[in-house]
């Protein structure tokens, strides 16, 4: 996509809300239709954001920026880890998107954190160096150049951690899946005494075969003790978009005592499923005036998914589209 000066302007703008009066899910479509870019204008404009006030925005900045793998986003990503005044949820974004980036270099800064009194980003930097190794180790070379010549993959995404040997491929074939097969993930997923890289390992071997058992498997974290490790199954569920998750995506809403991090993710992947059962939980969250900024933030993220996936619109930003003239009346 190329762009014209005032047309970048326009969505920097609303990106940026420099009107004060652009929506949070306006401001969202603007950001991936920026992600979609991939060039250091989009790098420069989206990095500005991230002096925001909404944490839920500042994390999804961050994540954008690890998405693009442009090396130019490491500086206001590394600012933004150290910055120990920042939401533990952005600062944990900002580490894992320097892991989606993959630099070398950017091992020492991750590791200064091994050691963060917050457990999001201690956990967060230690996937994030895990991924780092791993995608400079001879396996690593091999499972890229492999990506890179499968014409179709399912998804797309720069995961934290590739799925376990064996499932690399974000297509198996379902029927060389067993039961067995499942039931051995899930006890890697589910063992607090391996490293966290081997579990979201397994997460992702699990998203990879995407059937209701491999679901119930991915539901079975939603019990561990780390919101890191949960909320990243929630995001699973977000790119499954499998009704067969959306029980236990509920379930994890509406648990008051649930990190916000949980939730924000648990609302987010329900407004991607889109099944009509969802909206009115959403609805219920985004107005519950007791709820954390972030849960009723996510909420009216997700309702705009929903009305999107329930719409004729082929994708949530698709460019000038569908962004520009809703900047134009913001």
């Amino acid at each position: 996509m190329i762009l014209t000066a005032s047309e970048l302007q326009s969505l920097e703008d609303c990106l940026l809300n420099k009107s004060g009066k652009v929506p949070l899910h306006t401001r969202f479509r603007a950001l991936f239709t920026l992600k979609s870019l991939k060039n250091e204008d989009a790098v420069r404009i989206i990095a500005a954001g991230l002096q925001d006030s909404s944490a839920l925005l500042k994390h999804e900045l961050a994540y954008c920026l690890g998405q693009m793998r442009l090396d130019s986003a490491l500086p206001a990503l590394e600012k933004t880890l150290r910055d120990k005044s920042e939401d533990p949820m952005v600062r944990h974004e900002a580490a894992e998107a320097m892991g989606a980036i993959s630099l070398a270099s950017s091992l020492p800064v991750l590791k200064e954190f091994l050691s963060d009194s917050e457990r999001t980003v201690r956990e967060t930097c230690e996937i994030a160096i895990a991924k780092i190794e791993w995608d400079n180790s001879e396996e690593g070379q091999k499972h890229l150049k492999a990506l890179e010549e499968d014409a179709v993959q399912t998804y797309t995404s720069v995961d934290p951690a590739p799925a376990t040997s064996g499932l690399l491929s974000a297509t198996p074939k379902l029927d060389d899946v067993s039961p067995t097969k499942i039931a051995e993930l899930q006890k890697i997923l589910l063992n607090t005494k391996l490293p966290l890289f081997e579990r979201y390992r397994a997460m992702f071997a699990l998203r990879n075969i995407g059937t209701p058992e491999a679901v119930d498997a991915l539901a079975s974290g939603f019990k561990d003790s780390s919101a890191l490790f949960k909320h990243e199954i929630a995001f699973v569920f977000g790119q499954l978009l499998s009704p067969h998750s959306v029980p236990s995506l509920l379930e994890v809403l509406q648990d008051d005592m649930e990190s916000e991090m949980v939730r924000h993710e648990a609302a987010e992947a329900l407004g991607g499923i889109a099944t009509p059962e969802v909206l009115p939980h959403l609805r219920k969250w985004m107005n519950k005036e007791d709820a954390p900024q972030v849960v009723r933030e996510s909420c009216q993220i997700a309702i705009d998914m929903w009305e999107h996936e329930n719409s004729n619109e082929f994708q949530y930003a698709n460019g000038l589209a569908t962004t520009i003239p809703i900047v134009a009346v913001a």
